[in-house]
């Protein structure tokens, strides 16, 4: 059980940075659909609990250290080497939205050109992975449960005070930019663009253990999580539509009204998580093309970050309903293969 909940936490707090902190994403992905959003999130649930106890038990299976390992395994030398490619490209992407991310944050809390948070942001994580400064990263990872708390705090606030009715919220909702016209399959789309992401981290954490049904129990279990998330956050936006729409930061925007103190806090937790991620997928895009001992790796970085900071420049919001989209549409490719590989597999 221990080692279950740790795969399914790992799962968490990879996909937390990109998918959640910013409430954007949710916003467009679900609370834009109003009432229907809510079964929008427990199709969600659903689809990242089944898509990541595959993935986990995947790894356990083959024992790998690696997602290329299992990524050919499914799709062949041909449709794995378009798989490899393809996760490798949205890597680079979700760290151009981190830096977006960060950006935005600047102009919503102190009104500074997105410009610069996106320069900080930019500086932060190429200094990280010149210094291999791999401390920080832990201290990083203990602010998951830290932002979970606060998530809790800002949708009993948001309940405690909302002031419109629900059918007058309902309305509001309707009226955002969703991801697609479809409730269904923007969540489709979300669960896509996700699995992608964590795709290759859930694989080599179900390669650390032997037994495939405590793999596959911490894929639930992460899926779980990941359900509850999206329950409490398109909750606490929905109630507060009227003050979080429009805005690039919604999650902020809610701890703001709170207290300025609060939202400093919420502020320092969202950037840690999007540092994380930043840093993470920013790392993982690099070496897949050159190892770390290669004389041209720190150049490399600095060049790639360079242009992950002239990407950013298109706008975070902008970034979140295209990017993440396209990813989505993609993506459904690599679940198409995951749960053939898993339908195929019980017949056999």
């Amino acid at each position: 059980m221990k080692k279950s909940l740790q795969i399914g936490g790992v799962f968490v707090g990879l996909i937390v940075g990109a998918g959640f902190t910013s409430g954007q994403e949710i916003m467009q992905f679900f609370t834009s659909f109003g009432f229907i959003g809510i079964a929008g999130a427990f199709f969600a649930t659903f689809a990242f609990s089944f898509l990541g106890m595959i993935l986990a038990q995947l790894g356990s299976q083959l024992q790998t250290t690696s997602h290329k390992d299992v990524i050919y395994y499914m799709g062949g030398r041909s449709i794995g080497l378009i798989l490899d490619l393809f996760i490798t490209l949205c890597l680079f992407s979700v760290a151009v939205v981190m830096f977006a991310g960060s950006g935005a944050m600047f102009h919503q809390m102190f009104g500074i050109s997105p410009a610069i948070g996106s320069i900080v942001m930019v500086c932060l994580t190429i200094g990280t992975l010149l210094l291999n400064v791999q401390n920080i990263m832990q201290i990083i990872a203990m602010l998951t449960p830290y932002l979970m708390t606060v998530i809790f705090i800002i949708l009993m606030y948001s309940l405690w005070t909302m002031d419109l009715s629900l059918l007058e919220a309902n309305q509001l909702a309707q009226m955002q930019q969703p991801a697609n016209s479809n409730w269904f399959i923007s969540a489709l789309l979300y669960v896509s663009y996700n699995i992608v992401i964590g795709a290759a981290m859930l694989i080599v954490m179900g390669g650390t253990v032997k037994d495939r049904k405590v793999a596959g129990l911490g894929g639930i279990f992460g899926g779980l999580m990941l359900g509850t998330l999206i329950l409490l956050i398109n909750i606490a936006l929905f109630v507060k539509i009227d003050v979080v729409a429009g805005v690039d930061m919604p999650t902020l925007a809610l701890a703001m009204q709170i207290h300025p103190f609060v939202g400093t806090l919420v502020a320092i937790a969202l950037l840690g998580m999007m540092y994380s991620t930043a840093v993470g997928m920013f790392y993982t895009f690099t070496v897949r093309f050159i190892t770390p001992t290669h004389p041209l790796f720190k150049p490399a970085l600095i060049f790639v970050g360079t242009v992950g900071f002239v990407a950013s420049f298109i706008g975070f919001s902008n970034l979140v309903g295209k990017v993440y989209a396209s990813m989505g549409y993609l993506g459904f490719g690599l679940i198409v293969i995951v749960v053939f590989t898993w339908w195929k597999k019980r017949r056999l």
